[in-house]
């Protein structure tokens, strides 16, 4: 019995063949010595019996797990070819069979089969056995005799040389090839078959179709020859050659390289054209087998990089326009475009890149953004980047971040401009840009609006922590300081001061234009508090200015609705008798009720609503003066109309006053021009040209408020003036204010040594007027006598007061 094992093992090895058997009662799996050495196991070992397969690689394993179970249940034998995994990872083909044993009954109680190594590692290489290992290959092989006679060939074999083995067997290989190149195959054979070498050729075929590469290997008998159909290859190369004498001499740039691999280092470069060598500096020799990673470097853009490799990945075309290096580290760019090149079985063999240097279109194109992007004259990102990086700093949702937005105004710019010269003021400008560069951190953007100003965005990103408030602070705090030094301008040692306004923000949802607002309002505040300072933004100013807004966008619309209208007040003389009225416009607002003057005026000078209202309420006075010609008892008085600074500083002002009085034909002299002291501010000589040219029409002129604002008493002699008036602020304290009551003699005395009349407005009780009269001032207006009325109730005041004496035309 041991005689009969000992004689089977040895069968096992000589067959290089193992055998298994499964017991479905007991659930054991038992295996062969020699099966456990085919899987490169000890002896003994066998796998776990619920999963016998295990060994099996996963493209095989599916298709032996059913032809197991088939055998299992229904008693089906297999025989397949399948690969499996040998302990140390290797992988192995091997011819496995399976049958089912069964009792007397018939039912199966076990399974058992045997597993055969197709291509075994125990025979010597050059042996037929050995060679026959291609059988399963799926490679066409045949065999031939010493005499170059085929002698078997499997079926693809067959296939490729198109004829099969009962026409082909007996015949010389050599003959399965073109003419011209049998004989000396049949050297090469011989040659050889007599060495006992490899044959290796590549030949088209007799066809004329073909081309096939043939390894031969001799054997005892003769040659085992294994053939490759390299047609796709040899028309791939044709056409590279062709590709190539094509381009050689193009002005752009040719890369080809290897279809592949992806991964590192990627495709390598089997041709580039003379451009590629002069404009790179590398030589052919220098680059081919490399990857074109040789020519990336320090500023290659990253993005683009990953869109070439997805183009890759995906075996389509891509363009980019990439930052490439020279051999000497010189950047250059190019207009990349890489495209897939196929053969006719849509196999990718190969990538062809054209690049051309667009490096002077690059540059223009950047001197054209700079054009667009940043300032001229202090080269600092102007109003469009500034808008840019504010938008990313707030509108990006992954990296919400937090700053403060600062805007600087130099201090009286103006009359650097206006005394000496606009060049000299450029100079500055270029000096402020620099300095103001230096008080920030890198990657901070200082930018100049336009004018003398100027913005300063502090971002806290992850390279640069920044609490905003300390930030701002600090680096206001060193604005201040840097630009307060003197500034050495040509043949000029110059002075200035800056004011700062500043607002923060942070992961909120305000506006760019909101945070602009708000830096602009924080700046005036730092102006307003005496200039040369900072001031950070107070949400009490916003709603003030939001105040406003709905101030002047309700007083649109009551000018659309014809909300205003005008009150008059009469002016007496020192008879008591009345001698005037003054015109009052006001408004009354559905929801608000009665808007005070004092609110809504300087509203109106803001939105320039104040010219066409002034323009009503001249041609009203001129209408209701026009109509008093006609009553004897009235025609004597005048109506006094207060004009704004911006209304009076319109250039067709004059022109209006003229239109006004010859369409309704009126005295010019019983129209009286309140105008208001701050006129004397500045443009002095063409204020006193156009009160000339009123006067010279006859218009009587009067000067408002006199005594709170910016009189001159070298402008006042020089302006063409009827009246002055002096301020209610004086009037209601004149009786218990000294100072009040030193002005009101001092204005008093003014008007008389200039030769002209004076009034008193705000005249509330019998002592005020006493006093005044006493002083020399003998026209009241007030409540004395009486308030402002709409003028049905004025002119039934008019009636009830005593007859007066007409007055002659």
């Amino acid at each position: 019995m041991q005689d009969d094992e000992s004689v089977v093992r040895m069968l096992e090895r000589a067959a290089f063949v193992g055998v298994w058997r499964l017991d479905l009662r007991s659930g054991e799996l038992s295996w062969s010595d020699q099966l456990a050495a085919i899987h490169g196991a000890p002896q003994g070992y066998a796998p776990p019996a619920d999963d016998p397969l295990k060994h099996y690689s996963d493209g095989c394993r599916s298709k032996l797990e059913a032809l197991f179970q088939a055998c299992k249940t229904e008693g089906a034998p297999f025989d397949e070819e399948s690969q499996i995994i040998l302990l140390d990872g290797r992988r192995s083909w091997v011819r496995s069979l399976g049958q089912p044993v069964r009792d007397p009954e018939g039912k199966i109680v076990a399974v058992q089969g045997a597993v055969q190594e197709i291509a075994p590692r125990g025979l010597r290489p050059g042996t037929l056995l050995r060679m026959g290992a291609a059988l399963g290959s799926g490679e066409a092989f045949a065999t031939v005799d010493r005499n170059g006679s085929y002698t078997f060939l499997n079926e693809q074999a067959e296939q490729m040389l198109g004829a099969g083995s009962d026409q082909l067997i007996g015949r010389r290989f050599w003959n399965s090839f073109q003419k011209t190149v049998r004989l000396r195959l049949e050297e090469q054979f011989r040659s050889a078959l007599a060495r006992s070498v490899k044959l290796e050729f590549e030949q088209l075929d007799a066809r004329l179709s073909h081309w096939y590469e043939v390894r031969g290997f001799p054997f005892g008998g003769g040659m085992a020859i294994h053939l490759r159909d390299v047609t796709a290859r040899r028309k791939a190369q044709e056409q590279l050659r062709l590709l190539e004498g094509s381009i050689a001499r193009l002005n752009d740039i040719v890369i080809i390289t290897e279809a592949g691999p992806f991964s590192e280092p990627g495709p390598r470069i089997v041709f580039v054209n003379e451009a590629f060598e002069r404009r790179t500096g590398y030589t052919r020799d220098e680059v081919i087998g490399k990857t074109p990673r040789l020519l990336q470097g320090p500023n290659t853009q990253r993005r683009a990089l990953d869109q070439i490799r997805a183009a890759l990945e995906e075996w389509r075309p891509a363009r980019v326009d990439l930052i490439n290096y020279k051999k000497n580290g010189e950047p250059f760019w190019v207009d990349l475009d890489v495209s897939p090149v196929w053969d006719k079985q849509r196999k990718l063999t190969h990538w062809v890149a054209v690049g051309r240097d667009v490096t002077e279109r690059k540059l223009a194109e950047e001197k054209i953004q700079h054009l667009a992007f940043y300032d001229a004259l202090t080269k600092l990102p102007n109003r469009q980047l500034l808008m840019d990086r504010l938008h990313a700093a707030l509108a990006d949702p992954a990296r919400p971040r937090e700053g403060a937005l600062m805007f600087i105004d130099l201090d009286n710019f103006k009359v650097l401009n206006d005394t000496l010269g606009h060049q000299k003021g450029d100079v500055l400008l270029q000096l402020v840009a620099e300095r103001l560069r230096s008080c920030v951190a890198k990657g901070d953007t200082v930018a100049r609006l336009g004018g003398d100003e100027f913005v300063i965005l502090l971002e806290n990103r992850g390279d640069k922590p920044l609490d905003p408030a300390k930030g701002a602070r600090a680096v206001a705090e060193r604005i201040l300081q840097a630009l307060g030094e003197p500034y050495v301008l040509p043949g000029y040692l110059h002075h200035t001061t800056c004011s700062i306004g500043v607002t923060l923000f942070n992961k909120s949802d305000r506006t760019v234009s909101e945070l602009l607002k708000q830096a602009d309002l924080a700046m005036y505040q730092a102006k307003g508090a005496g200039r040369n300072t900072v001031c950070f933004f107070d949400p009490e100013m916003q709603a003030v200015v939001t105040a406003n807004a709905t101030l002047a966008a309700d007083l649109r619309q009551a000018w659309r609705e014809n909300q205003f209208h005008i009150d008059y007040q009469p002016q007496v003389g020192p008879d008591g008798r009345m001698t005037g009225v003054e015109a009052l416009v006001r408004w009354h607002h559905p929801l608000r009720g009665v808007v005070p003057p004092d609110q809504f005026i300087p509203a109106a000078e803001e939105t320039s609503l104040i010219l066409p209202i002034g323009r009503w309420v001249l041609d009203t006075a001129c209408a209701q003066l026009a109509a008093w010609e006609h009553r004897p008892d009235r025609r004597h008085l005048s109506i006094a109309v207060n004009v704004s600074v911006k209304q009076f500083r319109h250039p067709e002002f004059v022109d209006e006053v003229m239109q006004a009085i010859e369409q309704s034909g009126v005295q010019p002299h019983k129209l009286k021009l309140e105008l208001t002291e701050s006129l004397l501010a500045d443009g002095i000589d063409v204020t006193i040209a156009k009160m000339g040219s009123l006067k010279d029409m006859g218009v009587t002129l009067s000067l408002d408020d006199f005594g709170i604002g910016y009189s001159s008493l070298s402008y006042l002699k020089r302006l063409p003036l009827d009246q002055l008036k002096i301020d209610r602020e004086f009037v209601k304290d004149i009786l218990t204010d000294s100072n009040d009551a030193a002005i009101a003699k001092t204005v008093i005395g003014l008007a008389h040594s200039l030769d002209l009349d004076v009034i008193a407005e705000g005249v509330e009780t019998e002592e005020q007027r006493a006093f005044l009269e006493r002083q020399g001032c003998h026209s009241y207006q007030g409540y004395l006598f009486c308030r402002p009325l709409p003028i049905e109730e004025l002119e039934a005041f008019m009636d009830r007061l005593p007859a007066m004496e007409p007055t002659p035309a």
